[in-house]
Parts: structure tokens; sequence; C-alpha cells
């Protein structure tokens, strides 16, 4: 027995300790013995993605990921991304239906116009609208990792990750079971089992880790155990370009902690169960929000609050049930929220969504969370059901509709000045001012300010920001300042219409923090209504 199996048995009082070591052994035995021999698991019965997407992912244009585009079967790392790089282009929809077990063995790199591949990981790079879902006797990512990069509309279902190192050998993925990192949006992963044999120590990183601008991702009825470390948002005290990620109907077990490390942006968990956190859980931290609602934490430690910083989080709470759960002494560094657990902000999220009680949730989510569950869902009343169809609808490249029309008023650009950070070759800052929307400004990089200015204070309300042609959806994150005083006045991701509230200003900077490509802004309209 490793010593995370000991500390699953020994975090429990002596009523669950003989029960919880027959269950840890018999799972093991069981995924063993079905990897082994390949043989078909119970329950078993996607054949393609199903179910609906639900929390931030759901929002933003939504997640659809191959919905509408062919469907391919791949046995081997090396199948799919053969399939990625045989697509027309890098956001043709697909559907990759996995079955067996995917290895360093099996995995190789694949060139082509329409994927960005490595050997030992399975690559998901600079793509979109792709599904990957495990199918018949089920999919095995055996030590090697999913790695997610400067991409979006993506779904992951119904798929074991395990065993994925940093160190040792061999390695894949820096360790991550599941990492997504650099402008990263609208992400599903649904019904997947993501596990490891140990910690840092061994080898082992994050099993589901999100940096460097990631949004809009929702992580469901899925089972991580056996880990030091569940995942982070944010990968540093200054990495909170990250956010909006939703985590219900999960299992949580025997996990050192992080689960998850929220670093800025905002979290919305709820219905999950965790059992055995031997350190800490939910650490939201320098300046993290999350709404912590109708979760069942059972045989752990400091499962709420901020730790390891003296940079506060903060957590909206209600309707959890801490059964026996164990709280440290606040400290410089840790705040725990217990044992008298109480709100210290607020969390509105923009999507409905349906609770169970605590109560119930270990019931619903040992019947329902992992992989080869058959897709169970709950419907809301503690009672497992089979998933509505697939997602039918096309994804689209760019969520958000750049406007085709200007709005009402004066464009207060015309006439105004404009400066920015370095701009590219060929490209200049009086484009996007000029009214032609043939012609534009681009950064040096894939980020950058542009500004417009005025010789006098000038209210504005609205602004419109349009691509030039061939470029749209390049634009990723960004932030609108008053230049004068450094406010930010919106912040969100891709071109378009942006209001706020009037501000009489001398400058107003667009600020581009995140890109898919090289953005070019045709022009930065401005308006006082």
């Amino acid at each position: 027995m490793s010593k995370f199996d000991r500390r699953a048995v020994a975090a429990r009082g002596p009523r669950t300790r003989r029960a919880v070591a027959a269950r840890l052994a018999a799972a093991l035995a069981a995924v063993t013995a079905a990897a082994a021999v390949g043989a078909a698991l119970p329950g078993l019965q996607a054949s393609a993605a199903t179910g609906t997407v639900t929390g931030y992912a759901a929002v933003n244009g939504g997640t659809t990921g191959g919905a509408g585009g062919q469907t391919v079967r791949a046995t081997t790392g090396t199948a799919i991304h053969q399939a990625l790089c045989n697509r027309a282009s890098s956001s043709t929809p697909i559907t990759i239906q996995v079955e067996g077990t995917i290895n360093h063995g099996n995995t190789a790199k694949v060139s082509g116009g329409s994927c960005n591949t490595a050997a030992g990981v399975i690559e998901l790079k600079q793509i979109s609208n792709v599904t990957i879902v495990g199918v018949g006797g089920g999919a095995v990512f055996d030590q090697l990792g999913i790695h997610i990069r400067e991409a979006s509309n993506i779904i992951i279902q119904n798929v074991t990750v395990r065993n994925v190192k940093k160190s040792g050998s061999p390695t894949s993925n820096g360790g991550d079971a599941i990492g997504m990192e650099s402008d990263v949006r609208n992400v599903w992963v649904d019904h997947v089992t993501l596990e490891a044999s140990g910690g840092e120590s061994e080898g082992f990183d994050g099993l589901f880790d999100m940096k460097d601008n990631v949004q809009y991702v929702t992580l469901s009825y899925s089972t991580l155990r056996n880990s030091g470390r569940g995942g982070l948002i944010g990968s540093s005290e200054s990495d909170r370009s990250n956010g909006y990620v939703t985590f219900h109907h999960n299992l949580y077990e025997n996990i050192d902690s992080r689960t998850p490390l929220l670093r800025g942006g905002i979290a919305h968990i709820y219905n999950n169960h965790y059992v055995s956190l031997h350190e800490s859980g939910i650490n939201s931290r320098a300046g993290g929000r999350a709404k912590v609602e109708n979760n069942y934490f059972e045989d752990s430690k400091d499962v709420l609050g901020t730790f390891y910083t003296s940079e506060a989080g903060y957590w909206q709470v209600a309707g959890n049930i801490f059964d026996n759960v164990t709280w440290s002494s606040p400290g410089s560094e840790n705040n725990p929220a217990g044992p008298n657990v109480q709100s210290n902000t607020s969390v509105s999220v923009p999507y409905s969504y349906g609770l169970d009680p605590a109560s119930c949730v270990p019931d619903v989510v040992r019947r329902t969370a992992g992989a080869n569950k058959g897709l169970q869902v709950s419907n809301g009343s503690c009672t497992p059901q089979s998933p509505t169809a697939s997602p039918t609808s096309s994804p689209t490249s760019n969520p958000t509709t750049t406007p085709t029309t200007s709005p009402g008023g004066t464009n207060l650009s015309i006439g105004a000045g404009s400066d920015g950070s370095s701009k590219a070759s060929g490209t200049s800052y009086g484009n996007v001012r000029d009214g032609d929307l043939s012609t534009y400004w681009s950064p040096s990089g894939s980020t950058g300010d542009i500004s417009i200015k005025w010789g006098s204070a000038t209210t504005v309300s609205r602004v419109v920001i349009r691509e030039a042609a061939g470029s749209s959806g390049a634009i990723g994150s960004w932030q609108l300042l008053n230049a004068g005083t450094g406010a930010v006045l919106k912040s969100g991701s891709g071109a378009g219409t942006i209001t706020f509230t009037a501000t009489p200003l001398t400058k107003i900077t667009f600020r581009i923090t995140g890109a898919s490509g090289t953005p070019k802004v045709a022009e930065f309209e401005t308006y006082a209504s």
C-alpha cells in the first residue's frame, strides 16, 4: 500500500478504516485487471460525446467541441495526432473516439498544416473545435498527459489519465494529467478519471492545471484521486489572468492539497464530494473568489480558506456539509475558513444550474463521477439519469460577434490622436482612427496597447474594437483602461462592442493581454453613448 493509500485510511476514524482500505484495494485491483486484459468495463455506453455542457464552459459562445464534423476512431496516440493533422484546417470540427491504452510507445509527433503536435504527449495546440471521447472498452492515457495550449472549444470526455510524471521516467506534460495554458478558451472536461500514485517527491504534479490566461472551463462528473496536488488556477501570485471555472459533481479523494488552488479569477464549486484531503482543500488566494455550494467535505483538514500566502482570497458559502473536518489555527500565511465557516464575498454566475442537496452528494457522485460510468448525470434531485443527446449546434471560431454597424452617435476617434506600445512593421497607430477597415495596427508581439487621446476631457461610455479581415478571433483577453488614472473600465475577451459607465477622460487604452494569433485592430471606435 502506497503512502497515499495509507493516508486515505488513516484520515478516517476507526468506524471506516477497514471499509476504506477494502474499497481502495478492490478499486485498484479492478482497474489494474481491466487494463491488463483490455476487458470491457461495465456501464460503458459512450460512442460519441453526449450530454449538455454546463457551467462556465456553456457561456462565452458555448463549448461544442467537434460537433458537426467528421468522426474518426483512434487506438494510439499517433492516430489521435493524425486525425488532428488530416483536417482541412486547425479549426475544422472533428470528434476522435478513443479506445485502448495510449502510451509513450504509440504516441509520436505528426506534422501538418492543421496541427502542432509532439511525441510523448497528446498535444491540442493552436487548434479549435475538437472532441476526444473514450468509447468501447475504455480509453486509458497511461503515463501520458493531455496538453491544451492556445486552443478553444475543446471537449474531453469519458477517459482515464493516470500516473503522468514530471520527473523520473517517462515524463510527460510537466507532470499534469490535463494541463491548459496560454490563451485557452471554452473547455469542457466531463466524466474523466485523473489519478496519480503519489506527490511531487514521487515525480507527479497536478491533475488538472490552468495557467497563463485560461478561461471558461467546466470540470464535471469526474474523479481525481491519489495525488499530492488536485490542480491549480494560476501558476503564481501574479498569474491572475485565469478564471471562470466551474467544478461540479466531482470526487476528490486522497489528495494532499489544491482542490483547487485559485489565484485571482472566479470559480464556482458545487455538489462535489471531498474525501481525505490531508493538508488543505479549496485554497482561494491572491484575490481569487470562490462560490462554494452544497459540497460534502469528509474526513479532511482545512478544506477551505487561504493557505501558504499572505495574499488573501475570498469565498461565498452555502449549503455545505463538513463531516469530520479539522481546522488549523490562523496564522500570518494561513486563514482557514472554519470551524465557523462564513462568506466573506459575494459571487454571481451568468448561467442557470440545479443544486443537489449536499446530503446526497456522496451517493450521487459515487454513481456518476469518473470514466466508464455510462455518462450518468444527476437529475437535480439526487437521482442519476442518462445524459441528453449530443450537442448539435455548430461551433463558432469567434464567440463574440464583431458588430457590422456603428452604434448611434459620432465616432469620437475620428480626428483624435492615437499612440500605443511597439507596433509591427508596416502598421500605424493612426490606422485605428481613420475609418478605413482595410488598414490596421498590430503590436510587435501578440500583446500590446493601443490608445485614443484627446486634447481635453471627453466623455466615453462605449467602445467598438473591429478586427481586420482575416484576423477575426485573434484578440483574446483584454483590458480597457482610463490611461489618465490607470483605472480598469472593463475587461473581457474577443473583439466587439464594449460598454461601461460614462467616464470623462483624455486618453483611453485598449490593452491586449492574450491572443490566439497576431492581433490586427482595424478600428478603435469611441462613442459618448
